[in-house]
């Protein structure tokens, strides 16, 4: 409900999909069901026995949740020898591609909702009656959702940049936006620094393109 919106943590899509899966997370313990739900449309006939409460989590050390933070990494972690670059950004971007493969097959097996006029993405099998929706006339709807079947790349954002092919090169123009490709910004990140492109991600990133000059724009039809 919109009142006790307060009373729950909001956590990351995927990771939420993975604890709904079975999964047992320390930093987020979850209630588990000894008996499955029986219910008949949104009717509940039988709410499955009797819960295990979960044990609460303590990190062991203070500084341990720093190691989870990105901001200022940099300086913190030793850089990596610039030979071990290019197996690390392989081994990301297989990485990559195994997340999305496994919520595609979670979310198979388990319903997530998307928001059709904001960002929102609720794991469950309705969407959730939080009155947080801010879109477009939003007002009209009293800042209800409108929550219909998600899909990958909503609970799962590619977030698309340009792709550059020579980073020594000169920067992309805006005259020429027609020619450049994009791809996702792990898969951007990870050919930069050395990693092969996979082979779904190449039509969308025009590499068989001759990107022209910006003089030779105009003679173009």
């Amino acid at each position: 409900m919109h009142d006790t919106r307060f009373e729950y943590d909001r956590i990351p899509a995927v990771v939420e999909l993975c604890i709904q899966a079975g999964m047992d997370i320390p930093e987020y313990p979850s209630r588990r069901r000894t008996n499955p739900i029986r219910m008949v449309g949104r009717r509940v006939l039988d709410r499955g026995g009797h819960l295990e409460e979960p044990e609460p989590f303590h990190f062991a050390e203070s500084s341990s949740i720093m190691d989870f933070d990105t901001y200022r990494a940099s300086e913190r972690f030793p850089h990596p020898p610039l030979s071990d670059v290019p197996k690390i950004a392989q081994e990301t971007i297989n990485a990559y591609q195994i997340v999305r493969k496994g919520v595609r097959k979670l979310m198979k097996k388990y319903t997530v909702k998307a928001c059709g006029y904001c960002s929102e993405v609720h794991v469950g099998p309705w969407g959730h009656n939080a009155k947080l929706c801010g879109s477009f006339k939003h007002q009209w709807r009293d800042g209800k959702h409108g929550w219909q079947d998600a899909t990958i790349d909503e609970v799962l954002p590619p977030n698309y940049v340009w792709h550059v092919r020579d980073t020594n090169g000169p920067p992309i123009m805006a005259a020429l936006k027609r020619y450049y490709g994009k791809a996702p910004a792990v898969v951007e990140v990870c050919v930069q620094a050395g990693a092969r492109i996979p082979d779904e991600y190449r039509p969308m990133m025009r590499l068989d393109i001759v990107i022209p000059d910006s003089d030779e724009t105009g003679m173009i039809a």
